[in-house]
């Protein structure tokens, strides 16, 4: 890990100037400029707020601390700065006076050090920051600083008390510094996570990262690492051990990333630079104060300006001015509580505003000394102001507590109306907490959100009745229950960050529900249904510890009057694809859904049966029982011609065309995949969303290497470059990763390494990152082939017997065969011969008895060369060669046959067979009118020359 002296700061370059904050130095071409401690000082400060006007009284807030000066020393300083710059000669300009505000650094500047130039992305689609105020009083110093650690440490912890206004700075820093990360700054709001478990899946899923294991740290390390950004980690206190432990992986792990935590106590790793926010300075308690004396402290002007804004008119007298420093006072000028105070002003004026604070206050400021942490510094405001709410407000307010952050009106008219208020009730007080700041609102795309702050939902569950309690959780199950079966299909639709924020969001209250659902006081039965709804939902959003808990909990808590029921079939098929693939091809998933399809079939809904015998095909190709996975894919085919949806028939023709490819049926496989990938633009929301899969983005890969296979390798290199690229717009990971493969298949089989190799960096890289581990062990066997081809064998060797063991324990054996045909031509490379023949018949029998059948023909070739090089009996190769050529004439291979057809010519070549060796290649090198500078098209061509 870098040290904080290593590079102490950004190295800030602007016209012929190059400034080094932490080594304190101004360089200007490369000599080093003579300047002031002072000088230097309001350099930094203004240069690390470019663009922005700082205030006089900031500068020397900044630059002289700890004494008092006037406006004359700053001048003075600045004067001299400028000089030292050469600002205004020959049309140079660095720093602008705003007159009565400040001054502003306006040149433009780039950073190098920390921050590599251009590194972080220009277009981060995952950029989820809260809106900046407008204007933010008595925080400029404290950005200014902030800002300057931030770029000193990497990693800063504000740390002050709740209230006191850290969401509200981290967040101004961040708009502050976003241009310098091109604006690829993530905001992780942790006060509505509970789990700690969920700390790294938090921010995974927000960049759209699939959470594929129990421990989703490291892809999110993996995506990190080379990345560029800022990740500001806010309420983190009821987390820290977690954040603790992740902050620490990130800052060792990605270089250039920096963290913004805000927590109400320090993390205490070694990274940390803490940063304390204290309250708002207020005015002394001195009756001599003028009134611009007492309107010159943040406190008073932020309530002032709150009072203003909500709508109170004030012209402060010396009175009213004292009484405002005695309410900020009062409030230890924590800024929540005075924008509380404030708003009350219009409603009950100034005075009044006091005594009811002053009347309140007798009750203890510090509320109950047993009271929650978060509590002990706002109970007293927030009893004040519950006290001053409506009936009907103190119940909204009370039922709303039982969201988990983000809610939306729909969410809160469901969940909160009862026969006792209706929802123009419910509206007009959810108007009125918004008004008076106890309900935070903020706009997601056209949908406005609402969210109680946390301190403020704390103490709303606190005034729950046990009434409240009985009936709100379990409406609040049941809303989100239905949220899931209305809006989960969307999911798919979805890019990452921004569009998927809402959904992410809404999954949180979704988590809360099923923790209540079964928990000490929750109803079992909403849960069952609530975890029935949730499974595809988790499935589609790459969240498979989660499908798994809460399906294995549905199932343990069914009855004998539940089993049998759609929520036994989607429970079933979430635990059977969640084991799936985070275990691998286990018995156990096997029989979860063989389970969900026998309630399927009872239950003779089509698009049910669907939903399992899909995954149930991948199942079979997965495990490598490729007859089974033609079996279940022929019936999903037949039942998604009964539906009528576009898309849910482009998957039936996708499943079928993919298993009948590994069969070895490569004319009715074409046809089928011809039919996923070219069927038409449809709307977005279809019934095949529910099943998780898009058929057309997955059927181009493997079209690509049925086509080679076919004899068209032109065409091939052409279908697979274009479903990697489509793939890669989707910006699905899944889908990617099998284009890549069926692609590099492709690459490796017309001899064009290099393009191999490039595809062969990216799939490891994605998969890498997305926990499809058994896709990176393919990838590493193709590498392996690769250094067999470049003659580094016992490299390549070594690589793929590690890789087809991982794979063979994963049980995963779609693209075992074709790493084993690697391997033995490198065994046969090295002369060994043994091992090379064990290996390949092993591989012949296996595919015979699974139906792996698309291989056999190569591998009865391979098989051929390695009797000719024992120099076993002539016959026994010739005979493996003619089962080549025909097994590959009969299924429509012609790039196997010409293999096969070429090596058998060369082989009646050595015998002196010349004419039988035309007229059997001739033919069939005729057939293939395009690729002809493929390897294989040439060398026939190169024995056909030598027999005319």
């Amino acid at each position: 890990m870098n040290n904080v002296g290593d590079i102490a700061a950004d190295e800030l370059s602007f016209g012929p100037f190059r400034l080094s904050v932490g080594q304190r130095l101004l360089v200007k071409d490369g000599i080093p400029i003579d300047l002031g401690a002072r000088a230097l000082d309001l350099l930094v400060a203004l240069t690390l707020a470019p663009n922005v006007v700082v205030s006089k009284k900031d500068l020397i807030s900044r630059v002289w601390p700890d004494v008092i000066v006037d406006e004359g020393s700053l001048r003075f300083h600045m004067t001299g700065l400028r000089k030292a710059l050469g600002d205004g000669q020959d049309g140079a300009r660095y720093i602008t006076t705003v007159a009565g505000r400040g001054y502003c650094f306006v040149a433009p500047i780039s950073r190098s050090g920390r921050l590599q130039q251009g590194s972080a992305s220009a277009d981060f689609r995952h950029a989820l920051l809260p809106g900046r105020l407008d204007r933010m009083v008595g925080r400029e110093q404290d950005i200014l600083r902030l800002t300057e650690k931030l770029m000193t440490s990497r990693m800063v912890t504000i740390v002050g008390a709740g209230g006191v206004g850290k969401t509200t700075v981290a967040t101004a820093v961040a708009h502050q510094l976003a241009p310098n990360f091109n604006g690829a700054v993530l905001f992780a709001d942790y006060g509505m996570l509970s789990d700690p478990a969920l700390v790294a899946a938090g921010i995974a899923s927000m960049l759209g990262l699939p959470v594929g294991s129990d421990d989703v740290r490291p892809s999110l390390l993996a995506y990190l690492r080379d990345k560029q950004i800022m990740l500001i980690l806010d309420t983190c206190e009821h987390l820290i051990d977690a954040i603790a432990d992740l902050v620490t992986a990130i800052v060792e792990a990605a270089p250039q990333v920096f963290l913004l935590a805000t927590s109400r106590e320090a993390l205490r790793i070694e990274a940390e630079s803490v940063y304390r926010l204290d309250t708002l300075a207020c005015p002394p308690d001195d009756p001599e104060l003028s009134t611009e004396a007492v309107l010159s402290f943040p406190a008073t002007r932020l309530f002032m300006e709150r009072a203003t804004a909500s709508g109170a008119s004030l012209d402060l007298s010396d009175h009213d001015a004292r009484i405002v420093a005695s309410i900020c006072r009062k409030l230890d000028g924590m800024a929540l509580a005075l924008e509380l105070a404030a708003r009350r002003v219009e409603s009950y004026g100034l005075l009044q505003t006091a005594k009811l604070l002053d009347r309140h206050l007798t009750l203890g400021w510090a509320g109950s000394r047993t009271a929650p942490a978060r509590q002990k510094t706002l109970q007293a405001t927030l009893d004040w102001s519950f006290g001053l709410l409506t009936e009907t407000e103190r119940i909204v307010l009370r039922r709303l507590a039982v969201f988990v952050g983000d809610f939306t009106l729909d969410a809160a008219l469901e969940v909160i109306s009862t026969s006792d208020m209706d929802p123009p009730a419910v509206i007009e007080a959810i108007d009125n907490l918004v008004a008076k700041s106890l309900l935070a609102t903020h706009p997601l795309g056209a949908m406005m959100r609402y969210r109680l702050l946390d301190t403020t939902r704390a103490y709303a569950l606190q005034c729950q009745t046990d009434e409240d309690r009985a009936g709100l959780a379990a409406r609040h199950a049941t809303y989100y229950r239905r949220w899931l079966e209305q809006f989960g299909p969307d999911w798919p639709t979805l890019s990452t960050g921004p569009e998927r924020l809402p959904y992410f969001v809404s999954i949180n209250n979704v988590r809360a529900a099923l923790e209540w659902s079964f928990g000490e006081h929750g109803d079992i039965d909403v849960g069952i249904k609530l975890a029935a709804a949730a499974a595809s939902v988790f499935q589609m959003m790459s969240l498979f510890p989660e499908c798994q808990r809460w399906s294995e909990r549905g199932l343990l808590a069914l009855d004998d009057n539940s089993k049998g029921s759609i929520a036994e079939m989607h429970l079933q098929a979430g635990l059977g694809i969640s084991r799936m693939y985070l275990q691998g091809g286990r018995e156990a998933s096997q029989v979860a859904l063989s389970r969900g399809l026998q309630i399927a079939e009872e239950r003779g809904n089509a698009l049910d049966q669907l939903r399992i015998l899909g995954p149930l095909s991948m199942f079979s190709l997965r495990i490598g029982d490729f007859n089974a996975a033609l079996r279940y894919a022929r019936r999903c085919s037949t039942l998604a011609a009964t539906v009528e949806d576009p898309a849910t028939v482009e998957l039936g023709h996708f499943f079928l065309g993919n298993s009948l490819h590994f069969t070895g049926n490569l004319v009715n496989a074409r046809i089928e995949l011809e039919a996923a990938t070219g069927s038409e633009p449809r709307p977005q929301r279809t019934p095949a969303s529910y099943v998780g899969f898009d058929g057309k983005h997955l059927a181009g890969g493997i079209l690509a290497r049925n086509l080679w296979l076919q004899g068209y390798p032109a065409q091939a290199d052409i279908q697979a470059r274009q479903a990697i690229s489509d793939a890669a717009k989707l910006d699905h990971s899944l889908t990617l990763c099998i284009a890549l493969l069926g692609g590099i298949a492709v690459f490796l089989w017309r001899d064009d390494v290099p393009s191999a190799e490039e595809h062969i960096e990216w799939l490891i890289s994605r998969a890498g990152l997305h926990f499809l581990s058994p896709y990176v062990s393919v990838a590493r066997g193709f590498q392996g082939g690769v250094a067999i081809r470049r003659g580094d064998v016992k490299l390549g060797i070594e690589t793929l017997r590690r890789c087809i063991e991982k794979l063979h324990s994963a049980t995963y054996e779609v693209f075992t065969t074709m790493l084993e045909i690697s391997l033995v031509e490198g065994l046969a490379a090295i002369g060994e011969f043994d091992e090379g023949m064990a290996r390949i018949n092993a591989t012949i029998e296996r595919v015979e008895q699974n139906g792996d059948l698309c291989y056999l023909p190569e591998l009865l070739r391979v098989k051929a060369r390695l009797l000719l090089s024992t120099h076993s009996s002539g016959e026994d190769g010739e005979a493996c060669l003619m089962s080549a050529i025909k097994k590959s004439a009969n299924m429509g291979a012609r790039a196997w046959e010409l293999r096969a057809a070429t090596d058998l010519a060369a082989l009646w070549v050595g015998d002196g067979r010349l004419r039988d060796a035309r007229t059997l290649l001739k033919p069939i090198f005729e057939r293939f009118d395009e690729g002809l500078d493929t390897a294989d098209v040439r060398a026939a061509q190169r024995l056909l020359a030598t027999l005319s």
